[in-house]
């Protein structure tokens, strides 16, 4: 009996220390802080203090359908009706969208730069990696078309798990902007986290996921399953441009392919020869721009006449 209670037991502990330990590493994922973001971003060249202090930003925070405050700045340099709304990856903010946004103010696009829940300067209490973002993100499109009229040619670029929350609003709530740059997205967060517990941790999924799932689901409200924008992707009728560093081993480029491949209509896809992940922009920035106007000619979509 003794011998049984113990297994018990620690099969009991196993359980708790791997649902709990596991479970507060996604929920409560380490950030990055705002010196370590400026000053990476100021050495890039991609942050100028000058530049960004001079430009025009109206702040604004919004409510999240899910009771907290999300926070933002409006740029409006340009009379046009072109917008477009950058979501962040986890760990960064939206000065991480500062060098994204340039390269749209230099064509002539206004800009919502904006925190996630959890994040900058966004009130939350846990990071979802999609799951409760996409519903935040509509709440700030639905801000944008309101303030800024419901005729406005609308993007939205997503980098990591900013572009899987971009395809998650995308494909499962509206096709509500009219293009979507989806860069270095995970098409599915159980695999994806299934490959990062083999490579940091030389873990089997199977040991921990099932566990992780339903520790989740109590204590966030979710499971990894519903974080899944390859099931979904096919909903999006609206062109995407989907970009991945072939380099990228953190979250792996076959993930965008799956995604271009299984998106229907318009579409185009786009392997950065150099960078990391999330550095594809960094390490091959004419290329990105070119592949960025390409993209916008080719769709015509900044010459819309809407609705």
């Amino acid at each position: 009996m003794k011998k049984w209670l113990a297994v018990f037991g620690t099969i009991i502990a196993y359980i708790l220390t791997v649902g709990l330990f596991f479970t507060n590493k996604v929920m409560y994922i380490r950030k990055k802080s705002d010196e370590e973001l400026l000053m990476r971003e100021k050495a890039e060249g991609f942050y100028v203090d000058e530049v960004y202090e001079t430009l025009e930003k109206k702040p604004f925070s919004i409510p999240s359908p899910f009771g907290y405050l999300l926070k933002g700045n409006v740029i409006e340099q340009h009379n046009t009706k072109k917008f477009i709304i950058f979501c962040h990856g986890v760990t960064v903010h939206s000065i991480n969208s500062i060098k994204y946004m340039n390269i749209f103010l230099e064509r002539g696009w206004n800009v919502i730069l904006y925190d996630h829940r959890r994040h900058g300067q966004s009130e939350g209490k846990t990071t979802s990696y999609g799951h409760y973002e996409k519903f935040d993100l509509k709440a700030i499109i639905d801000w944008t078309k309101n303030r800024f009229g419901q005729d406005i040619i609308l993007g939205i670029h997503g980098e990591s798990m900013g572009a899987s929350t971009t395809l998650l609003y995308a494909g499962m709530i509206e096709d509500g902007a009219d293009f979507y740059i989806a860069d270095c997205p995970f098409s599915d967060l159980e695999e994806q986290l299934r490959y990062r517990l083999k490579e940091e941790f030389r873990l089997p999924g199977q040991a921990v996921l099932p566990i992780a799932n339903i520790f989740l689901k109590l204590r966030d409200g979710y499971s990894l399953k519903d974080v899944s924008p390859i099931q979904f992707v096919d909903h999006i009728q609206n062109p995407v441009l989907f970009i991945h560093s072939a380099q990228d081993d953190y979250i792996l480029p076959r993930m965008t392919k799956e995604l271009y491949e299984k998106k229907p209509g318009p579409k185009a896809l786009y392997y950065a020869p150099f960078g990391t992940h999330a550095r594809s922009y960094a390490e091959n920035r004419s290329d990105y721009e070119k592949v960025i106007d390409d993209f916008l000619e080719k769709f015509n979509i900044a010459k819309r006449n809407h609705h």
